[in-house]
C-alpha cells in the first residue's frame, strides 16, 4: 500500500464549496490539506510559502482568474501539480488551462470518488481529465495547433521519444523510470526537455497529442 502523504492547497473563492472540497479530501488518509485561499493573489502566495504536492484551483475567481493564477504558480517553478476544479466544460477554458500548464481539469459535478481518483492520477503524473472531455480537448488542440510537431519529433533524443510513448500510455514518472530502468529524477529532466522541444506547456497536452497521433 502507498503510504505517501500528499500536501494539498485548495484555492476557490466560494467558501462553502472550498470547505466541501477540504472535507472530501479528508476522507483520503493520503491527502493532507495544508492551506486554503479565497482568491488567486492569496493562493499564489500560499503556494509559494507552503510548496504543496498538489494545488486544486477554481477557474472563475474575482480578483485573479484561475488561468492567470495557474500561470503565476507555474512561474514559481515548483514540483506542485495543479488541477483545475470548475463548473466549466467549455473546450476553450479546457484548452487554455492545459496550455497554461494544468496537470488536470475536473468538473465540480463529478462524483466525489471520481474526483479523488483523478486527483491521485494527477499526483502520479497521469492525465487527470474526465473521459467526456478528453475527446473535446484533443479536437480543440488539433484545430488550434499550427505547429508541425511531427517534424519536430526528429529533434527528440531516442530516450525522449521513449518517454513520450510512455506519456501516451498514461504512465507516471515513477512507472516510466521503472519501465526504462532510469531514476525518477532523470525522467523529470527528459520530460521538461521534450516539452520544450515540442512547444508543449504541460505533460497533459503532450500526452493527448501523442495519443491522437498514434504514438504508443
Amino acid at each position: 500500500m502507498n503510504s505517501t502523504l500528499y500536501r494539498i492547497v485548495v484555492i476557490d473563492d466560494h467558501p462553502l464549496f472550498r470547505k466541501g472540497v477540504v472535507q472530501l479530501l479528508a476522507l483520503n488518509p493520503q491527502f493532507q490539506v495544508v492551506g486554503e485561499a479565497a482568491g488567486g493573489v492569496e493562493g499564489v502566495k500560499t503556494v509559494a510559502q507552503l510548496q504543496p504536492d498538489l494545488v486544486i484551483l477554481d477557474l472563475n475567481m474575482k480578483d485573479m482568474d484561475g488561468i492567470a493564477t495557474l500561470r503565476e504558480i507555474k512561474l514559481l517553478d515548483l514540483d506542485s501539480k495543479v488541477v483545475m476544479l470548475t463548473v466549466s466544460d467549455e473546450s476553450r477554458d479546457l484548452v487554455n488551462a492545459v496550455r497554461a500548464g494544468a496537470d488536470g481539469y475536473l468538473l465540480k459535478d463529478m462524483e466525489p470518488e471520481d474526483i479523488i481518483a483523478r486527483l491521485q492520477e494527477a499526483l502520479d503524473g497521469q492525465m487527470a481529465i474526465p473521459e467526456r472531455l478528453g475527446r473535446a480537448l484533443a479536437l480543440a488542440l488539433r484545430e488550434d495547433d499550427t505547429t508541425d510537431r511531427n517534424q519536430q519529433i526528429s529533434h527528440l533524443t531516442e530516450r525522449e521519444q521513449e518517454i513520450l510513448q510512455c506519456l501516451a500510455q498514461g504512465l507516471s514518472n515513477k512507472l516510466v523510470g521503472r519501465e526504462l530502468g532510469i531514476a525518477e529524477g532523470t525522467v523529470k529532466v527528459h520530460v521538461k526537455s521534450l516539452l520544450r522541444k515540442l512547444n508543449f506547456r504541460s505533460r497533459l497536452e503532450a500526452a493527448v497529442w501523442a495519443v491522437e497521433n498514434g504514438i504508443k
